[in-house]
């Protein structure tokens, strides 16, 4: 039986739209470019006859010039690719037009579908919107053309979308939609639907794009269950299917509807969560008779609330791919300009283009640059390549071009047939790494090449692997043919570099020192919390002090930013092992009140210690508070010449009358202020404190862990299963058929019809079992990270059901810099 690979589904979806890439000027927008980027789908292009394949947001002129191809004539056919709303990429898209006015042909491909667009509250089209679409951009255009000559004279950025916007103020009738045909004045534009743009990062793991409309959708509405704008809600099951539904899980429900649509695919589908129903109701709805027989594969899908397992992503797992991901500088992510939509924000989801820092491993010392290290094949390549904003004398031209050297993952890329990435995932750190090691060895020796380096057996190390890389990089021809081992391996050696694997440490042992301490007693809990919190405090207000923030002495530290992160990790914890220990949340109110303490002293203490959106609008008070107190101490403590000459003052009595009054009233203002702002900023902290309430009830108010049969059954480190996420112990289960409480299956259009009619007859539908499915899909709405792609494998291969393919996929790739953002930052809900 042939398993699903998304990877390969991808690029063959880019082979069918053959006839419209070749000769055409392909434009792709930032989360096309993380799709393309990671499926490796851009020699696909240029095998497909396409002339170049530019940035839809940044495109310019000159874009039809850099032809692939050599050809001499003008290109007069346009693709653009876009994973937004029609509406959100229109004015990059009418900018495109205008930009090539020789264009005769434009042929649009977006991942929204039309029911999407007509379910979306923030699309102004209707169900018929791609031909709608279609009429409204040759409008634009023609009228665009028409003021040309005016807007070239006009300073700034022209307003292009005239026409689509006036549909925000009325409805689409038929009357303000015409044929396109009577004033396109030579231009065709078709709009198709193009669902498979997704990243994979193997051929059984993937995310959305995070720049993507659907990854950047809302999931939850602010209310009292609700904790971030880019988490589902807390599963009470209060959520009715009369609720307003987030859009996120509408874009969501239609995106995984055609997903299986265009792979072919009849779902069975399986919920746990509220927006998971909400998201498995909508797909059902939109199934229909004509449905049923055109696919003959039937797949299980099972949709999973991010909510039901939030220490996993919060916590520093032993995968080496979360700790590239995570130390590694993602690509800068293009800025939309988004605005609050129906009440709720776009999320700003984190870039998943890491850049491999190819150039500064290559380089021995990236600081000197005469004596850089690189290949001189591959030096001269990238002084060609910058030579017109370069001068050769310039040191700081040469430090660009060694900048442009940025390497990238592509799951696409195999040894022996093997893809890299899916090898790689599947394992932890340490067996990770050497692995990647071994690969490096057997590139050298295919090339034979010698390589003099220490080389301990069962360990990689970054001296190891960047030796390798950088012998195996000598020549141009050896670096192409190895380019996908190469960034592998150097993505690898900076995750091992130990100003990266320091601080991951250091988490990590914090983690497992909290995970013990929950096992025991309350106090012991509350005491480590309070202790993380103190200590890195004290350590940022020390390098502080010292003015060296980044100095090695600091390195692997823990700031006070990621202590509240361990504090978020701490009474989920204390919530799963304490839930009745207080009153409001699981410690005492004495344990709590020496927690709080700790908090208000430390941001006393350094204002400024992390990006905190329970501090919005005190951090400058409390900033300018400290500068006081410190000059303050500064005039208090006098040097010793200012000593003698107070001792020769001939006024004994010092100030008195009136200046002793204005300096005693202003000394009474200023500590009033500083009561009220301590006073404010314990205000906050109690908000704070009443949010980790919240998530200490987690276990208790989502229906489907309140039996306990889901939630981690011990949590201390010895025991196999205690340490697993939500999604191995979810897969183990369902794979033993055992009895899941919250599990809710939606029944197809033929079901439903068994049931309500011909089940008075005895002719009712069996319900289906997930583990009788060869095919299972798992989504996890909110997203997912490594170590549960890993565990999630672990738990077929423990099943002893080596037939099931299982695909792991996920709203986008969280690291836990991301959960802190969603439930710290600017998209949690306080």
């Amino acid at each position: 039986m042939a398993l699903i690979d998304v990877a390969i589904a991808c690029l063959n979806s880019i082979r069918e739209i053959e006839e419209d890439v070749k000769d055409a000027i392909v434009y792709i927008d930032a989360g096309c470019t993380e799709s393309f980027q990671l499926a490796g789908a851009f020699p696909l292009f240029l095998e497909l006859g396409a002339r170049s394949v530019c940035s839809l947001e940044n495109m310019t002129s000159l874009d039809a010039v850099a032809d692939w191809n050599s050809k001499l004539d003008c290109a007069n056919r346009i693709v653009i690719m876009t994973s937004r709303l029609l509406n959100d990429a229109h004015r990059y898209m009418l900018r495109c037009l205008s930009t090539h006015a020789g264009v005769h042909r434009c042929s649009v491909f977006t991942s929204i579908s039309e029911g999407s667009h007509s379910a979306c509250p923030d699309s102004p089209l209707g169900p018929d919107a791609y031909r709608e679409y279609e009429t409204l951009l040759v409008q634009d255009y023609n009228e665009h053309t028409k003021k040309s000559d005016k807007i070239s004279k006009d300073k700034g950025v022209p307003k292009f979308s005239s026409a689509l916007e006036s549909l925000t103020m009325e409805p689409i009738t038929s009357q303000n939609v015409d044929d396109p045909s009577g004033d396109a004045e030579g231009l065709v534009v078709s709009v198709h639907h193009f669902p498979l743009i997704i990243c994979p990062f193997t051929p059984r793991a993937f995310v959305l794009p995070s720049q993507g409309s659907v990854a950047e959708a809302s999931l939850s509405r602010q209310h009292e269950d609700s904790l971030s704008f880019g988490l589902p809600p807390i599963s009470t099951g209060s959520m009715s299917d009369t609720d307003d539904v987030p859009p996120g899980a509408t874009l969501t429900a239609h995106f995984l509807y055609h997903l299986a649509l265009k792979m072919e695919l009849k779902l069975e589908i399986f919920s746990l969560g509220d927006v998971s129903k909400n998201v498995g109701k909508i797909m059902t709805d939109m199934s229909s008779l004509y449905d049923v027989g055109r696919r003959k594969r039937t797949a299980g899908l099972l949709l999973v609330d991010r909510t039901l397992d939030l220490i996993t992503p919060c916590c520093h797992g032993d995968s080496l791919f979360d700790r590239i991901f995570s130390s590694l500088p993602r690509g800068e992510r293009f800025s939309t300009q988004a605005q609050l939509k129906q009440g709720v924000p776009s999320i700003d989801r984190p870039s998943l283009d890491v850049q491999v820092p190819l150039g500064e491993l290559l380089s021995e010392e990236p600081s000197k640059i005469k004596e850089s290290g690189l290949p001189e094949g591959v030096e001269a390549f990238l002084r060609g390549w910058d030579s017109y904003t370069s001068d050769p004398q310039n040191e700081c031209d040469h430090k660009k071009s060694t900048e442009l050297l940025n390497g990238s993952l592509v799951a696409t890329e195999c040894f022996r047939g093997t893809p890299y990435l899916e090898a790689m995932i599947e394992r932890r750190t340490k067996d990770g790494s050497v692995l990647v090691k071994k690969w490096l060895q057997e590139a050298l020796r295919r090339e034979n090449i010698s390589v003099n380096v220490r080389a301990r057996p069962g360990y990689a190390t970054k001296p190891e692997l960047q030796a390798m890389v950088k012998a195996l990089s000598q020549s141009q021809s050896s670096l192409l043919r190895n380019k996908g081992i190469i960034q592998l391996a150097a993505a690898t050696a900076a995750a091992l570099d130990e100003s990266q694997s320091a601080k991951w440490d250091a988490f990590s042992s914090a983690e497992m020192m909290l995970n013990v301490s929950a096992g025991d007693t309350s106090q012991g809990l509350a005491a480590q919390i309070s202790d993380l919190i103190n200590k890195s405090a004290l350590a940022e207000l020390q390098a502080k002090k010292n003015e060296k923030p980044d100095s090695s002495s600091s390195r692997g530290l823990l700031s006070f930013r990621d202590a509240l992160l361990l504090t978020v990790v701490g009474y989920i914890l204390a919530g799963e092992n304490f839930p009745t220990a207080g009153s409001g949340g699981p410690f005492s109110w004495q344990e709590e009140h020496f927690l709080k303490e700790a908090i208000v002293d430390a941001v006393l203490e350094n204002p400024s210690a992390g990006d905190l959106k329970f501090l919005d609008g005190l951090t400058e008070e409390l900033e300018s508070r400290l500068n006081r107190l410190k000059s303050e101490d500064t005039k208090e403590t006098p040097s010793d010449d200012q000593l003698d000459i107070d001792a020769l003052d001939d006024d004994p009595w010092g100030k008195w009358g009136d200046e002793e009054d204005e300096e005693d009233t202003s000394k009474a203002d200023e500590s009033y202020d500083d009561m009220q702002l301590k006073l404010d900023l314990r205000d906050r902290v109690d908000s704070f404190f009443k949010f980790l309430h919240k998530l200490s009830s987690l276990r208790t108010r989502n229906v489907p862990l309140r039996e306990g049969s889901l939630a981690s059954e011990s949590s201390f480190p010895g025991d196999p299963s205690g340490n697993k996420g939500l999604l191995y112990r979810l897969i183990t289960k369902v794979l033993s058929k055992e009895e899941i409480p919250g599990l809710e299956y939606h029944s197809s259009t033929v079901g439903r019809l068994f049931k309500s009619g011909f089940g008075r007859f005895g002719l009712g539908q069996a319900k289906p079992s997930l583990a009788d499915q060869s095919v299972i899909l798992v989504f996890v709405i909110g997203g997912i990270n490594g170590r549960e792609v890993m565990e999630a494998q672990e738990a077929v291969g423990e099943s002893g059901r080596p037939d099931i393919g299982l695909v792991t996929g996920g709203t986008t790739l969280l690291t836990p810099e991301d959960m802190f953002e969603l439930l710290l930052g600017q998209f949690s809900h306080f």
